[in-house]
Protein backbone atom coordinates (compact mmCIF):
# COMPACT_ATOMS: atom_id res chain seq x y z
CA UNK A 1 0.00 0.00 0.00
CA UNK A 2 1.04 3.55 -0.77
CA UNK A 3 1.38 6.55 2.02
CA UNK A 4 -1.87 7.68 0.96
CA UNK A 5 -4.70 7.33 3.25
CA UNK A 6 -7.46 6.99 0.42
CA UNK A 7 -6.95 5.19 -2.54
CA UNK A 8 -9.24 4.98 -5.52
CA UNK A 9 -9.22 0.78 -6.74
CA UNK A 10 -8.14 -0.31 -9.76
CA UNK A 11 -9.58 -2.47 -11.73
CA UNK A 12 -7.98 -5.21 -10.57
CA UNK A 13 -8.47 -4.37 -6.82
CA UNK A 14 -12.08 -4.26 -7.57
CA UNK A 15 -12.68 -7.16 -9.17
CA UNK A 16 -10.49 -9.06 -6.07
CA UNK A 17 -12.78 -7.39 -3.10
CA UNK A 18 -15.79 -8.16 -4.46
CA UNK A 19 -14.95 -11.55 -5.43
CA UNK A 20 -13.59 -12.17 -2.12
CA UNK A 21 -16.59 -10.17 -0.27
CA UNK A 22 -19.05 -12.23 -2.63
CA UNK A 23 -17.15 -15.46 -1.68
CA UNK A 24 -17.43 -14.98 2.13
CA UNK A 25 -21.09 -13.35 2.61
CA UNK A 26 -22.95 -14.15 -0.22
CA UNK A 27 -23.89 -10.73 -1.82
CA UNK A 28 -27.15 -10.91 -2.89
CA UNK A 29 -28.09 -7.45 -4.17
CA UNK A 30 -31.98 -7.52 -4.37
CA UNK A 31 -34.87 -4.88 -3.95
CA UNK A 32 -36.75 -6.78 -2.31
CA UNK A 33 -34.81 -10.20 -0.99
CA UNK A 34 -33.64 -9.42 2.46
CA UNK A 35 -30.75 -9.70 3.94
CA UNK A 36 -28.38 -9.35 1.10
CA UNK A 37 -25.61 -11.19 2.75
CA UNK A 38 -25.11 -14.43 4.39
CA UNK A 39 -25.01 -12.20 8.18
CA UNK A 40 -22.14 -13.71 10.28
CA UNK A 41 -22.76 -15.02 13.49
CA UNK A 42 -21.27 -11.94 15.37
CA UNK A 43 -23.56 -9.77 13.52
CA UNK A 44 -26.43 -7.26 14.54
CA UNK A 45 -28.68 -5.65 11.83
CA UNK A 46 -30.26 -2.26 12.66
CA UNK A 47 -33.90 -0.66 11.37
CA UNK A 48 -32.87 3.02 10.29
CA UNK A 49 -36.13 4.24 10.33
CA UNK A 50 -35.38 5.94 13.28
CA UNK A 51 -33.15 8.45 11.51
CA UNK A 52 -36.75 8.95 9.36
CA UNK A 53 -37.49 11.81 11.79
CA UNK A 54 -34.25 13.40 12.61
CA UNK A 55 -34.34 17.42 12.12
CA UNK A 56 -31.16 18.79 11.44
CA UNK A 57 -29.35 15.06 11.00
CA UNK A 58 -27.98 14.89 14.23
CA UNK A 59 -28.96 11.28 14.55
CA UNK A 60 -27.70 9.86 11.25
CA UNK A 61 -24.39 12.44 12.19
CA UNK A 62 -23.89 10.95 15.51
CA UNK A 63 -24.15 7.46 13.79
CA UNK A 64 -21.52 7.97 11.18
CA UNK A 65 -18.91 9.40 13.57
CA UNK A 66 -19.35 6.53 15.58
CA UNK A 67 -19.13 3.81 13.11
CA UNK A 68 -16.42 5.51 11.49
CA UNK A 69 -14.44 5.62 14.71
CA UNK A 70 -15.24 2.43 15.52
CA UNK A 71 -14.00 0.97 11.83
CA UNK A 72 -10.58 3.33 12.68
CA UNK A 73 -10.25 1.98 16.80
CA UNK A 74 -10.63 -1.70 15.56
CA UNK A 75 -7.97 -1.53 12.36
CA UNK A 76 -4.23 -2.41 13.08
CA UNK A 77 -1.78 0.78 12.50
CA UNK A 78 -1.94 1.15 8.62
CA UNK A 79 -4.56 -1.92 8.16
CA UNK A 80 -6.38 -0.11 5.17
CA UNK A 81 -10.54 -0.30 5.30
CA UNK A 82 -11.98 -1.49 2.24
CA UNK A 83 -14.68 0.99 1.28
CA UNK A 84 -17.27 -0.06 -1.48
CA UNK A 85 -20.28 1.47 -3.51
CA UNK A 86 -21.96 -1.08 -5.00
CA UNK A 87 -21.05 -0.75 -9.17
CA UNK A 88 -19.32 2.86 -8.15
CA UNK A 89 -15.77 3.94 -7.48
CA UNK A 90 -14.63 1.88 -4.71
CA UNK A 91 -11.44 3.00 -2.19
CA UNK A 92 -9.11 1.61 0.13
CA UNK A 93 -8.57 3.73 3.13
CA UNK A 94 -5.74 3.90 6.03
CA UNK A 95 -7.57 5.59 8.52
CA UNK A 96 -4.70 6.43 11.03
CA UNK A 97 -3.42 8.07 7.70
CA UNK A 98 -4.81 11.90 6.96
CA UNK A 99 -5.98 11.89 3.36
CA UNK A 100 -3.36 13.10 0.48
CA UNK A 101 -5.79 12.01 -2.23
CA UNK A 102 -6.67 15.65 -3.82
CA UNK A 103 -8.70 14.63 -6.29
CA UNK A 104 -11.27 14.14 -3.72
CA UNK A 105 -14.07 16.77 -3.20
CA UNK A 106 -14.41 19.13 -0.44
CA UNK A 107 -17.92 18.87 0.14
CA UNK A 108 -18.44 14.79 0.10
CA UNK A 109 -21.16 13.17 -1.12
CA UNK A 110 -23.67 11.81 1.43
CA UNK A 111 -22.93 12.72 5.14
CA UNK A 112 -19.33 11.57 6.03
CA UNK A 113 -16.16 12.94 7.60
CA UNK A 114 -13.76 14.51 5.86
CA UNK A 115 -11.50 11.83 4.21
CA UNK A 116 -13.96 9.47 4.05
CA UNK A 117 -15.67 9.08 0.60
CA UNK A 118 -18.39 7.49 1.88
CA UNK A 119 -20.84 7.67 4.82
CA UNK A 120 -21.91 3.82 6.22
CA UNK A 121 -25.65 5.06 5.14
CA UNK A 122 -27.35 3.32 2.26
CA UNK A 123 -27.53 6.71 0.63
CA UNK A 124 -29.24 4.80 -2.43
CA UNK A 125 -27.30 2.04 -2.84
CA UNK A 126 -25.02 -0.52 -0.64
CA UNK A 127 -22.33 0.92 1.35
CA UNK A 128 -19.75 -1.32 2.25
CA UNK A 129 -16.98 -0.92 4.95
CA UNK A 130 -14.67 -3.72 5.95
CA UNK A 131 -11.34 -4.72 7.65
CA UNK A 132 -8.45 -5.93 5.50
CA UNK A 133 -8.94 -9.45 6.03
CA UNK A 134 -12.69 -9.04 6.28
CA UNK A 135 -13.33 -10.26 9.52
CA UNK A 136 -15.39 -7.27 10.54
CA UNK A 137 -16.95 -4.30 9.17
CA UNK A 138 -20.79 -3.11 8.02
CA UNK A 139 -23.37 -3.45 5.28
CA UNK A 140 -25.83 -0.41 4.61
CA UNK A 141 -28.49 -1.73 2.75
CA UNK A 142 -30.48 1.10 0.49
CA UNK A 143 -33.97 -0.36 -0.11
CA UNK A 144 -34.16 -2.65 3.43
CA UNK A 145 -33.39 0.51 5.31
CA UNK A 146 -30.81 -1.53 7.47
CA UNK A 147 -27.47 -1.31 8.18
CA UNK A 148 -25.75 -4.56 9.40
CA UNK A 149 -22.39 -4.36 11.79
CA UNK A 150 -20.73 -7.10 11.99
CA UNK A 151 -17.31 -8.78 13.60
CA UNK A 152 -17.39 -9.27 17.22
CA UNK A 153 -14.28 -6.84 17.66
CA UNK A 154 -16.29 -4.07 16.04
CA UNK A 155 -19.71 -4.88 18.17
CA UNK A 156 -17.91 -4.33 20.98
CA UNK A 157 -16.64 -0.80 19.93
CA UNK A 158 -19.91 0.24 18.72
CA UNK A 159 -23.23 -1.95 19.19
CA UNK A 160 -24.29 0.00 22.42
CA UNK A 161 -24.16 3.42 21.11
CA UNK A 162 -25.74 2.46 17.76
CA UNK A 163 -28.52 0.74 19.32
CA UNK A 164 -29.20 3.90 21.36
CA UNK A 165 -29.76 5.75 18.02
CA UNK A 166 -31.50 3.02 15.97
CA UNK A 167 -33.13 1.12 18.60
CA UNK A 168 -34.99 -1.25 16.39
CA UNK A 169 -33.19 -4.49 15.64
CA UNK A 170 -34.10 -6.91 12.51
CA UNK A 171 -31.55 -9.44 13.03
CA UNK A 172 -28.83 -10.92 15.27
CA UNK A 173 -26.45 -13.51 14.20
CA UNK A 174 -28.48 -13.81 10.92
CA UNK A 175 -31.84 -14.42 12.58
CA UNK A 176 -34.65 -12.50 13.00
CA UNK A 177 -35.79 -10.68 16.33
CA UNK A 178 -39.06 -10.99 17.89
Amino acid sequence: MTAEALHRLTSSEYTDIWDRFDAKFDFRPSINAFPGITEPSASITWSLDALNDDPGDRKLDRLVVMVQNGLGKCSSPREPLWILDWQHTCYRLSPDLPSTDMLLPRVLEGRSREGWPLSPYPDGDYYIFLADDLRFGTLGHPWEHSLCVFGAELLDAIAEDVHEVLQRVLRRDGLPTA
